[in-house]
Protein backbone atom coordinates (compact mmCIF):
# COMPACT_ATOMS: atom_id res chain seq x y z
CA UNK A 1 0.00 0.00 0.00
CA UNK A 2 1.18 3.22 -0.75
CA UNK A 3 1.40 6.19 1.26
CA UNK A 4 -0.63 8.36 -0.56
CA UNK A 5 -3.47 5.69 0.21
CA UNK A 6 -2.72 4.72 3.99
CA UNK A 7 -5.17 6.54 6.20
CA UNK A 8 -3.13 7.95 9.33
CA UNK A 9 -4.44 8.22 12.49
CA UNK A 10 -5.24 12.33 13.44
CA UNK A 11 -2.78 12.94 15.64
CA UNK A 12 0.28 11.03 13.83
CA UNK A 13 1.92 14.30 12.32
CA UNK A 14 2.06 15.30 16.47
CA UNK A 15 3.30 12.01 17.66
CA UNK A 16 6.21 12.48 14.28
CA UNK A 17 7.12 15.10 15.66
CA UNK A 18 7.10 14.49 19.31
CA UNK A 19 9.47 11.24 18.72
CA UNK A 20 11.81 13.16 16.47
CA UNK A 21 12.38 15.51 19.13
CA UNK A 22 13.02 12.44 21.76
CA UNK A 23 15.17 11.46 18.99
CA UNK A 24 17.40 14.60 18.86
CA UNK A 25 17.55 14.85 22.49
CA UNK A 26 19.32 11.88 22.82
CA UNK A 27 21.97 12.37 19.87
CA UNK A 28 22.69 15.36 21.74
CA UNK A 29 23.12 14.05 25.28
CA UNK A 30 25.16 10.85 23.52
CA UNK A 31 27.39 13.61 21.89
CA UNK A 32 27.88 15.24 25.56
CA UNK A 33 28.56 11.93 26.77
CA UNK A 34 31.31 10.75 24.15
CA UNK A 35 32.78 14.42 24.50
CA UNK A 36 32.93 14.58 28.28
CA UNK A 37 34.31 11.15 28.55
CA UNK A 38 37.16 12.30 26.25
CA UNK A 39 37.61 15.13 28.24
CA UNK A 40 38.19 12.96 31.52
CA UNK A 41 40.53 10.85 29.24
CA UNK A 42 42.60 14.26 28.32
CA UNK A 43 42.52 14.86 31.98
CA UNK A 44 43.98 11.80 33.58
CA UNK A 45 46.33 11.42 30.61
CA UNK A 46 47.57 14.54 32.05
CA UNK A 47 47.48 14.04 35.65
CA UNK A 48 49.48 10.63 34.78
CA UNK A 49 52.28 13.02 32.55
CA UNK A 50 52.22 14.97 35.63
CA UNK A 51 52.71 12.75 38.20
CA UNK A 52 55.88 11.00 36.08
CA UNK A 53 57.72 14.51 35.66
CA UNK A 54 57.38 15.21 39.22
CA UNK A 55 58.55 11.52 40.39
CA UNK A 56 60.91 10.51 37.61
CA UNK A 57 61.92 14.08 36.11
CA UNK A 58 60.43 13.93 32.80
CA UNK A 59 61.75 15.86 30.24
CA UNK A 60 60.71 16.81 26.68
CA UNK A 61 61.89 14.03 24.90
CA UNK A 62 60.36 11.18 26.86
CA UNK A 63 57.06 13.32 26.30
CA UNK A 64 57.89 13.20 23.07
CA UNK A 65 58.38 9.28 22.48
CA UNK A 66 55.02 8.71 24.55
CA UNK A 67 53.19 10.83 21.91
CA UNK A 68 54.97 8.73 18.78
CA UNK A 69 54.43 5.71 20.63
CA UNK A 70 50.85 6.54 21.22
CA UNK A 71 50.23 7.35 17.82
CA UNK A 72 51.53 4.03 16.88
CA UNK A 73 49.25 2.10 19.22
CA UNK A 74 46.63 3.98 18.53
CA UNK A 75 46.47 5.62 14.87
CA UNK A 76 42.70 5.79 13.84
CA UNK A 77 42.44 8.19 17.28
CA UNK A 78 43.73 11.86 16.43
CA UNK A 79 45.06 14.09 19.59
CA UNK A 80 48.12 12.10 20.82
CA UNK A 81 50.54 14.99 19.23
CA UNK A 82 53.47 16.26 21.77
CA UNK A 83 51.34 19.30 21.45
CA UNK A 84 48.24 17.92 22.76
CA UNK A 85 49.90 16.44 25.21
CA UNK A 86 51.41 19.19 26.96
CA UNK A 87 48.08 20.96 26.66
CA UNK A 88 46.68 17.43 28.84
CA UNK A 89 49.30 18.07 31.08
CA UNK A 90 48.44 21.99 30.95
CA UNK A 91 44.35 20.98 31.59
CA UNK A 92 45.40 18.71 34.83
CA UNK A 93 47.35 21.06 35.97
CA UNK A 94 44.83 23.88 35.77
CA UNK A 95 42.06 21.90 37.27
CA UNK A 96 43.92 19.70 39.83
CA UNK A 97 40.51 17.97 41.03
CA UNK A 98 39.54 15.33 38.87
CA UNK A 99 35.41 16.18 39.01
CA UNK A 100 36.04 19.13 36.69
CA UNK A 101 35.10 16.99 34.09
CA UNK A 102 31.59 17.22 35.03
CA UNK A 103 31.53 20.55 34.94
CA UNK A 104 31.10 23.45 31.98
CA UNK A 105 34.85 22.40 30.59
CA UNK A 106 33.71 18.79 30.64
CA UNK A 107 30.89 19.86 28.20
CA UNK A 108 32.88 21.91 25.59
CA UNK A 109 34.69 20.65 22.83
CA UNK A 110 38.34 20.36 23.35
CA UNK A 111 39.57 23.22 20.92
CA UNK A 112 37.54 25.25 23.81
CA UNK A 113 39.35 24.26 26.50
CA UNK A 114 42.56 25.04 24.75
CA UNK A 115 41.30 28.14 24.01
CA UNK A 116 40.60 29.01 27.34
CA UNK A 117 43.71 27.35 29.08
CA UNK A 118 45.50 29.60 26.06
CA UNK A 119 43.74 33.07 27.12
CA UNK A 120 42.09 32.91 30.18
CA UNK A 121 44.66 33.01 33.35
CA UNK A 122 42.99 32.18 36.83
CA UNK A 123 40.06 29.19 37.46
CA UNK A 124 37.42 31.42 38.22
CA UNK A 125 37.20 32.79 34.64
CA UNK A 126 38.10 29.96 33.08
CA UNK A 127 34.69 28.39 34.53
CA UNK A 128 32.82 31.53 34.05
CA UNK A 129 33.60 31.43 30.29
CA UNK A 130 32.94 27.74 30.01
CA UNK A 131 29.60 28.44 31.56
CA UNK A 132 28.80 30.91 29.15
CA UNK A 133 29.99 29.51 26.12
CA UNK A 134 27.32 26.19 26.96
CA UNK A 135 24.57 28.84 27.65
CA UNK A 136 25.45 30.72 24.35
CA UNK A 137 26.16 28.03 22.25
CA UNK A 138 29.08 29.81 20.89
CA UNK A 139 31.72 28.59 18.47
CA UNK A 140 35.36 28.66 19.63
CA UNK A 141 35.83 31.62 17.17
CA UNK A 142 33.02 33.69 19.06
CA UNK A 143 34.25 32.36 22.45
CA UNK A 144 38.23 33.75 21.75
CA UNK A 145 36.33 36.90 20.98
CA UNK A 146 34.25 37.01 24.04
CA UNK A 147 37.91 36.34 26.12
CA UNK A 148 39.27 38.94 24.40
CA UNK A 149 36.82 41.94 24.56
CA UNK A 150 36.90 41.39 28.49
CA UNK A 151 33.40 40.01 28.70
CA UNK A 152 34.09 39.13 32.50
CA UNK A 153 34.99 42.17 33.19
CA UNK A 154 32.36 44.35 31.07
CA UNK A 155 29.13 42.03 32.22
CA UNK A 156 26.79 43.67 34.45
CA UNK A 157 28.40 46.65 35.13
CA UNK A 158 26.66 49.55 33.72
CA UNK A 159 24.60 52.06 35.69
CA UNK A 160 21.34 51.23 36.36
CA UNK A 161 18.11 51.99 38.27
CA UNK A 162 17.33 48.01 38.17
CA UNK A 163 17.22 47.32 41.72
CA UNK A 164 14.61 50.06 42.44
CA UNK A 165 12.27 49.99 39.37
CA UNK A 166 12.39 46.15 38.84
CA UNK A 167 10.87 43.35 40.97
CA UNK A 168 13.22 40.36 42.09
CA UNK A 169 14.62 38.74 40.46
CA UNK A 170 14.17 40.19 37.34
CA UNK A 171 16.35 42.95 38.45
CA UNK A 172 19.53 40.85 38.95
CA UNK A 173 18.60 39.20 36.00
CA UNK A 174 18.46 42.24 34.33
CA UNK A 175 21.89 43.85 35.45
CA UNK A 176 23.62 40.98 34.59
CA UNK A 177 22.37 40.90 31.10
CA UNK A 178 23.77 44.65 30.39
CA UNK A 179 27.53 45.24 30.08
CA UNK A 180 29.44 47.95 29.73
CA UNK A 181 31.06 49.17 27.27
CA UNK A 182 29.43 47.00 24.02
CA UNK A 183 32.36 46.50 21.44
CA UNK A 184 31.31 47.11 18.17
CA UNK A 185 34.70 45.57 16.73
CA UNK A 186 32.99 44.16 14.22
CA UNK A 187 31.92 46.91 12.38
CA UNK A 188 33.67 48.62 9.68
CA UNK A 189 32.54 52.45 10.03
CA UNK A 190 34.72 56.17 9.88
CA UNK A 191 35.61 58.03 12.65
CA UNK A 192 33.12 60.87 11.83
CA UNK A 193 29.56 58.15 11.74
CA UNK A 194 26.38 59.87 13.21
CA UNK A 195 23.81 57.78 15.12
CA UNK A 196 21.70 57.23 12.07
CA UNK A 197 24.62 55.39 10.54
CA UNK A 198 26.00 53.55 13.56
CA UNK A 199 22.61 52.48 13.72
CA UNK A 200 22.69 51.55 9.95
CA UNK A 201 25.69 49.54 10.78
CA UNK A 202 24.63 47.64 13.56
CA UNK A 203 21.83 46.72 11.90
CA UNK A 204 23.55 45.36 8.83
CA UNK A 205 25.52 43.47 11.06
CA UNK A 206 22.65 41.75 12.95
CA UNK A 207 24.01 38.74 13.99
CA UNK A 208 27.19 39.64 15.43
CA UNK A 209 25.22 42.51 16.88
CA UNK A 210 23.12 40.28 18.53
CA UNK A 211 25.68 38.13 19.64
CA UNK A 212 27.49 40.77 21.80
CA UNK A 213 23.85 41.57 23.21
CA UNK A 214 23.86 38.08 24.32
CA UNK A 215 21.37 35.22 24.17
CA UNK A 216 17.71 36.32 24.42
CA UNK A 217 17.62 38.85 22.48
CA UNK A 218 15.31 39.11 19.32
CA UNK A 219 14.92 41.96 16.79
CA UNK A 220 12.00 43.96 16.64
CA UNK A 221 12.92 46.64 14.31
CA UNK A 222 15.17 49.69 13.60
CA UNK A 223 13.79 53.47 13.67
CA UNK A 224 10.59 51.48 15.14
CA UNK A 225 7.23 54.37 14.86
CA UNK A 226 5.29 55.08 17.82
CA UNK A 227 2.58 57.66 17.36
CA UNK A 228 1.62 59.25 20.78
CA UNK A 229 -0.62 62.41 20.33
CA UNK A 230 -0.64 62.36 16.52
CA UNK A 231 3.11 62.86 16.54
CA UNK A 232 5.27 60.48 15.22
CA UNK A 233 8.43 59.15 17.45
CA UNK A 234 11.12 56.73 16.37
CA UNK A 235 13.10 54.27 18.32
CA UNK A 236 17.13 53.51 17.26
CA UNK A 237 16.60 50.04 17.86
CA UNK A 238 13.63 47.66 19.43
CA UNK A 239 14.30 44.47 20.71
CA UNK A 240 12.21 42.02 23.01
CA UNK A 241 14.03 39.89 25.17
CA UNK A 242 12.57 36.24 25.40
CA UNK A 243 13.84 35.64 29.12
CA UNK A 244 13.18 39.04 30.75
CA UNK A 245 10.12 38.74 28.67
CA UNK A 246 9.99 42.47 28.09
CA UNK A 247 10.65 44.90 25.29
CA UNK A 248 14.06 46.69 25.59
CA UNK A 249 14.21 50.09 23.90
CA UNK A 250 17.81 50.75 22.55
CA UNK A 251 19.03 54.68 22.00
CA UNK A 252 22.42 55.67 20.26
CA UNK A 253 24.50 58.18 21.36
CA UNK A 254 27.64 59.31 19.52
CA UNK A 255 28.90 61.42 22.47
CA UNK A 256 29.14 61.65 26.18
CA UNK A 257 25.98 60.89 28.49
CA UNK A 258 23.90 63.93 28.95
CA UNK A 259 21.29 64.13 31.94
CA UNK A 260 18.42 64.89 29.51
CA UNK A 261 19.34 61.59 27.31
CA UNK A 262 17.10 59.80 30.51
CA UNK A 263 14.54 61.58 30.26
CA UNK A 264 13.72 61.10 26.55
CA UNK A 265 14.39 57.44 27.36
CA UNK A 266 11.95 57.69 30.18
CA UNK A 267 9.69 58.86 27.85
CA UNK A 268 10.12 56.08 24.61
CA UNK A 269 9.90 53.38 27.49
CA UNK A 270 6.52 54.42 28.93
CA UNK A 271 5.03 54.46 25.51
CA UNK A 272 6.33 51.13 24.51
CA UNK A 273 4.43 50.04 28.20
CA UNK A 274 1.46 51.93 27.04
CA UNK A 275 1.14 51.01 23.39
CA UNK A 276 2.97 47.75 22.83
CA UNK A 277 2.81 45.88 25.75
CA UNK A 278 1.20 42.74 26.62
CA UNK A 279 -0.60 41.96 30.06
CA UNK A 280 1.48 38.94 30.47
CA UNK A 281 4.97 40.96 29.24
CA UNK A 282 7.41 42.69 31.95
CA UNK A 283 7.95 46.40 32.20
CA UNK A 284 10.02 47.95 29.16
CA UNK A 285 14.02 48.38 29.71
CA UNK A 286 15.68 51.41 28.40
CA UNK A 287 19.34 51.17 27.44
CA UNK A 288 21.34 54.22 26.51
CA UNK A 289 24.30 53.62 24.47
CA UNK A 290 26.68 56.19 24.41
CA UNK A 291 30.29 56.79 23.37
CA UNK A 292 31.71 58.16 27.05
CA UNK A 293 29.83 58.75 30.48
CA UNK A 294 30.50 59.86 33.91
CA UNK A 295 29.52 57.43 36.13
CA UNK A 296 27.78 60.39 38.94
CA UNK A 297 25.96 62.07 36.46
CA UNK A 298 24.94 58.75 34.89
CA UNK A 299 23.35 57.88 38.72
CA UNK A 300 21.83 60.96 39.23
CA UNK A 301 20.45 61.28 35.99
CA UNK A 302 18.26 58.30 36.76
CA UNK A 303 17.67 58.34 40.71
CA UNK A 304 14.42 59.59 40.56
CA UNK A 305 13.24 57.84 37.32
CA UNK A 306 10.37 54.96 37.76
CA UNK A 307 11.12 53.19 34.61
CA UNK A 308 13.79 51.04 34.33
CA UNK A 309 17.14 52.49 32.51
CA UNK A 310 20.71 51.55 32.01
CA UNK A 311 23.48 53.74 30.79
CA UNK A 312 26.21 52.11 28.68
CA UNK A 313 29.17 53.00 26.40
CA UNK A 314 30.16 51.35 23.20
CA UNK A 315 33.49 50.99 22.08
CA UNK A 316 34.15 51.53 18.27
CA UNK A 317 36.93 49.92 15.88
CA UNK A 318 40.39 51.00 16.40
CA UNK A 319 42.23 53.36 13.36
CA UNK A 320 44.00 50.44 12.66
CA UNK A 321 40.32 48.23 12.62
CA UNK A 322 39.03 50.74 10.33
CA UNK A 323 42.09 51.38 7.86
CA UNK A 324 42.34 47.35 7.29
CA UNK A 325 40.48 46.25 3.69
CA UNK A 326 36.91 44.21 4.58
CA UNK A 327 36.85 40.47 3.11
CA UNK A 328 35.20 42.66 -0.52
CA UNK A 329 37.63 44.90 -0.69
CA UNK A 330 40.25 41.95 -0.76
CA UNK A 331 38.46 39.70 -2.68
CA UNK A 332 38.01 42.47 -5.73
CA UNK A 333 41.65 43.37 -5.05
CA UNK A 334 42.63 39.53 -5.72
CA UNK A 335 40.62 38.81 -8.57
CA UNK A 336 42.05 41.84 -10.31
CA UNK A 337 45.64 41.17 -9.62
CA UNK A 338 44.13 37.38 -11.30
CA UNK A 339 43.58 39.23 -14.48
CA UNK A 340 46.50 41.05 -14.70
CA UNK A 341 48.31 37.84 -14.60
CA UNK A 342 46.41 36.23 -16.58
CA UNK A 343 46.39 38.62 -19.18
CA UNK A 344 50.28 38.92 -18.71
CA UNK A 345 50.64 35.26 -19.75
CA UNK A 346 51.46 34.04 -22.94
CA UNK A 347 49.07 32.34 -25.40
CA UNK A 348 49.57 28.16 -25.16
CA UNK A 349 48.14 28.02 -28.74
CA UNK A 350 50.41 30.36 -30.45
Amino acid sequence: MSDRLLSLPQDYDDFLNRLKERIRTAQVRAALAVNQELIHLYWQIGRSILEQQQSEGWGTRVIERLAKDLRKEFPEIKGFSRSNLGYMKAFAEAYPDEAIYQRGVGKLPWRHNIALLDKVKTQEQRLWYAEKAIENGWSRDVLVWQIESNLFGRQGKAVTNFERTLPKPQSDLAQNLIKDPYCFDFLSIQDDIQERGLEQALVNHIRDFLIELGIGFSFVGSQYHLEVDGEDFYLDLLFYHLKLRCFIVIDLKMGEFQPEYSGKMNFYVSAVDDLMRHETDNPTIGLILCKSKRKTKAEYALRNLNTPIAVATHQLPSKLQENLPSIEQLEMKLEAIASDIEKGMPDENK
